[in-house]
């Protein structure tokens, strides 16, 4: 595998943003080739992210896309925002694209129209209509249908629609693209949030409305972890409004090490409280069994946690004692990656316009890498929120 390819521009015309983007994959190709021959293999697989505002010209970006590059199939998403390496387009003109020459054999780009094959993908790239029915059943269907059980993505977000691309222009449902075991690649998802109480388990619910967590009434558990009274609006309204629950099954920890939420941990709103039943809902449906724990969203913790994941995708790539890869920075052998990270995270949240995309470029390198601002995010079987996955795919290690 050969690196990727990736460019990024912003322009009220998509015409001229797409050229301008045009005229850097033409560099980098040329640069590419004169570097090793081997880059002179034909691109197959592009990845697109475009903000919303070209969303009503969807059809006609995809067409100028095989256009310029016949062969080539298209898999992407429309976002309230962009990205790629070190920099972000949030709520302005832009698009980001990433050009990739795998082996046909080794992908198949699937949607409603196009289902997957016989044959089963390792691992999938998944974008979504969120207004798509039992969106989350259809993920966990779809997760079961690949032989590692791991899906990484998000949901399109835009004012104009949530259209995605799978080699046509998808409106509802879901697409993406289905990846052979051929292709290594690591996946971690980043936190946003951190718990401002213990974990309790849930002891009665009912759909989306918890009565109980370790046997007391819910909403007396909420009061007492934030410290506040509902006789006292003033200072309990701004706090219940800035809570958020994360969830986990029972089988899980909600907890991977203290004041930090683990992978299987989905962070969904607080959407009512029941004073007659002291009890409060939630954004999920919710099981008597799981473990819950109230949070908030935190700068430095949503940081560190990204931080981590970049550190623990570099230490996987560290080659073991005695082996025989050569010396280096293992981020050598990464080829391209894919960063879905919230529409409530961005540079905004973390203190400054591209802030997010700088600690990863900080942490990764200049690696090829874009992404969008998702309405939700995918990753293994689960549908998250403010959360990012950080997907990076990788030569193959005898290539070193």
């Amino acid at each position: 595998m050969i690196p990727f390819i990736h460019a990024h521009a912003t322009h009220p015309d998509w015409r001229m943003a797409l050229a301008l983007v045009a005229a850097q994959v033409d560099a980098q190709r040329a640069a590419q080739a004169r570097a090793t021959e081997a880059a002179g293999r034909p691109f197959t697989l592009g990845f697109v992210y475009f903000s919303d505002h070209y969303t009503a010209h969807a059809d006609a970006l995809l067409d100028d896309l095989r256009s310029r590059w016949p062969g080539v199939q298209w898999v992407g998403s429309v976002g309230v925002g962009v990205a790629a390496s070190g920099v972000e387009y949030i709520d302005e003109p832009a698009l980001a694209l990433m050009l990739a020459a795998l082996p046909p054999e080794t992908f198949q780009v699937f949607s409603g129209a196009r289902p997957l094959g016989s044959t089963e993908p390792f691992a999938a790239l998944v974008h979504a209509d969120p207004g798509t029915p039992e969106l989350a059943e259809l993920i966990g269907e779809l997760s079961g249908r690949t032989a590692s059980g791991y899906l990484f993505g998000g949901l399109a977000a835009g004012r104009q629609g949530a259209v995605h691309l799978a080699d046509a222009v998808c409106r509802g449902g879901l697409s993406g693209v289905g990846f052979t075991q051929a292709v290594p690649l690591l996946s971690r998802v980043t936190q946003g949030c951190q718990p401002v109480g213990p974990v309790r388990r849930v002891t009665a619910a009912q759909r989306n409305v918890v009565t109980a967590l370790d046997g007391e009434p819910a909403l007396d558990c909420l009061l007492a972890d934030l410290g506040v009274a509902l006789d006292d609006p003033h200072a309990a309204l701004p706090k219940l409004r800035a809570t958020l629950v994360g969830l986990s099954d029972g089988r899980s920890d909600v907890l991977t090490r203290p004041g930090q939420f683990g992978t299987d941990t989905r962070v969904r709103h607080l959407v009512g409280l029941d004073p007659a039943a002291r009890g409060i809902a939630v954004a999920d449906v919710v099981e008597p069994g799981m473990q819950l724990a109230f949070c908030a969203r935190d700068v430095q913790a949503a940081r560190r946690d990204l931080v981590r994941i970049c550190s623990e995708i570099r230490e996987e790539l560290e080659p073991e004692a005695g082996s025989s890869t050569g010396p280096g920075d293992p981020l050598q052998r990464v080829a391209g990656a894919l960063y879905i990270s919230c529409a409530g995270r961005g540079g905004p949240h973390f203190g400054a316009p591209s802030a997010e995309m700088q600690i990863l470029q900080h942490a990764l390198g200049d690696v090829p890498l874009i992404g969008f601002f998702a309405g939700g995010e995918i990753a293994h079987h689960h549908l998250y929120g403010y959360t990012g996955v950080l997907t990076v795919f990788l030569e193959p290690a005898a290539a070193s």
